[in-house]
């Protein structure tokens, strides 16, 4: 039987969200298709969101990075990381080919540890990458600590993915000049349908009163400006971690019968960080969307770019988030007109019809 092997970056969800439209796309194309997921991400993701038959193998694919919470990179600690893992680099690669090996998939996917890249290669098999970034473009923005060769595990990381048989890259990205063979697909969303209505009438809203989802993607944020934001009338916040108990402006998305992606097409405005997953799929929606910059991150540019051509969106400071001065950002947000038609959102599409010719 057909099979494709995901290998999929476990730093926050957003690889995953990208990998599993692609994945349900081959699968209206191959038909029989299994799917190996090497990955961190927990099976919980998968579930409901990847409708062809999937078997989980836990296995660290790449460090990312480091954070404390999601506005926050440890920069020492990630290089630290990343020194410890390539330190053991030729053990690693020697598991993922044996591995490999004894599956005997078709293809491999990754999105986006340059490990699987360079196994697959060591294996003979063909070898796609799926990249909106790549590592070494993200290391590069960060200055290691003492004792960290920073060039030279930097070099490793670039003739990794230039192994790669083909890349394919989504839009919005940056620039990348290390694959042989790139080629551009459009964005990949995934929206779902509103419910907008029944989660009116759940959280009773008032005449006028707006709906916004607080959601940093799969790196929890532990906390927010509670009590500055309790006195703000006018809104609802739906937030994806713990709340006060006795909170009347904030609702755990826990207690609503909705899934996060259910939430993302039915509220009024979104409060994120410019995450793909998150932010193409509100620019895919019309919903106007507040984000907190991170200003070190390589993807970031292009993706804030990408949300002023093509959607609403507004910048809310580190320091105004972090005291709980959200409302004038919301406000711009949701005053601003409709941007122009963005690219239509079926990039999973155009990798599924790369990826068929591999089956």
């Amino acid at each position: 039987m057909p099979l494709i092997w995901a290998a999929i970056s476990a730093h926050g969800f957003g690889h995953a969200a990208q990998v599993v439209p692609v994945l349900n796309a081959l699968s209206r194309l191959v038909p029989n298709l299994r799917v190996l997921l090497r990955t961190m991400v927990p099976a919980s993701f998968f579930e409901h969101r990847l409708v062809v038959p999937w078997e989980l193998s836990a296995v660290q694919q790449d460090i990312g990075c480091i954070q404390d919470g999601p506005l926050a990179i440890g920069v020492d600690a990630t290089w630290r990381e990343h020194h410890r893992f390539h330190l053991t680099w030729e053990d690693r690669i020697q598991t993922e080919v044996e591995a490999m090996r004894a599956a005997r998939p078709n293809v491999i996917l990754a999105d986006t540890p340059y490990l699987a890249v360079a196994a697959g290669a060591q294996a003979a098999l063909p070898t796609v990458a799926l990249v909106s970034f790549t590592w070494d473009l993200i290391l590069s923005k960060y200055a290691a600590p003492p004792g960290i060769a920073d060039q030279t595990l930097l070099q490793s990381i670039r003739q990794a993915y230039a192994k790669a048989g083909l890349a394919l890259r989504i839009t919005p990205a940056p620039k990348m000049d290390i694959f042989e063979r790139l080629i551009d697909i459009r964005p990949i969303a995934e929206p779902a349908a509103s419910a907008r209505e029944q989660l009116a009438s759940i959280l009773r809203l008032a005449p006028g009163e707006r709906t916004v989802l607080v959601g940093f993607g799969g790196i929890p944020l532990a906390s927010l400006p509670f009590a500055d934001l309790e006195p703000l009338t006018g809104y609802r916040f739906l937030f994806d971690g713990p709340i006060p108990t006795n909170s009347h402006r904030f609702i755990s998305t826990k207690s609503l019968p909705f899934s996060f992606k259910t939430l993302l097409a039915s509220v009024d405005i979104i409060l994120t960080k410019p995450g793909y997953g998150t932010l193409v799929e509100a620019v895919a929606l019309g919903t106007p969307l507040v984000y907190v910059r991170r200003y070190n991150f390589a993807d970031e540019q292009p993706l804030v770019d990408y949300l002023h051509r093509h959607g609403r969106g507004a910048e809310l400071s580190g320091e105004d988030f972090a005291c709980g001065r959200w409302e004038p950002a919301i406000r711009s947000a949701l005053n601003l007109p409709a941007a122009t038609v963005p690219p239509a959102a079926i990039g999973a599409e155009d990798a599924a019809s790369h990826l068929v010719r591999f089956f």
